[in-house]
């Protein structure tokens, strides 16, 4: 059991190595867990409303989350910064995902 969200979790995403679990949760994080021991390794601030979508790039090095915010944040997997906020959608985002190449 991973505990650490104050809300409810809405996505859950393993990265490519299978050692990092990406959780997206209504208290409008994202939080990165250790596999293997279920610590967990950081909290990604950034979205203003709930996380609904995350996934890895198949490199495990970029995280995307989506959000009812209306935006898409990248963020770097190992450090836990974000890279980039993705900003016009008109709605919420419901759905994150990377193409097989990258």
């Amino acid at each position: 059991s991973l505990e650490g969200h104050t809300n409810r979790v809405t996505s859950v995403s393993f990265a490519p190595d299978g050692k990092t679990l990406a959780s997206g949760s209504g208290d409008n994080t994202v939080k990165l867990w250790d596999a293997a021991s279920g610590a967990q390794k950081s909290s990604l601030e950034g979205h203003t409303n709930s996380v609904s979508s995350v996934s890895f790039a198949p490199d495990g090095k970029t995280l995307a989350s989506g959000s009812d915010d209306r935006t898409v944040k990248l963020w770097d997997a190992a450090s836990g910064s974000q890279m980039c906020s993705l900003e016009g959608h008109t709605s919420l985002v419901t759905s994150v995902s990377f193409a097989p190449d990258g």
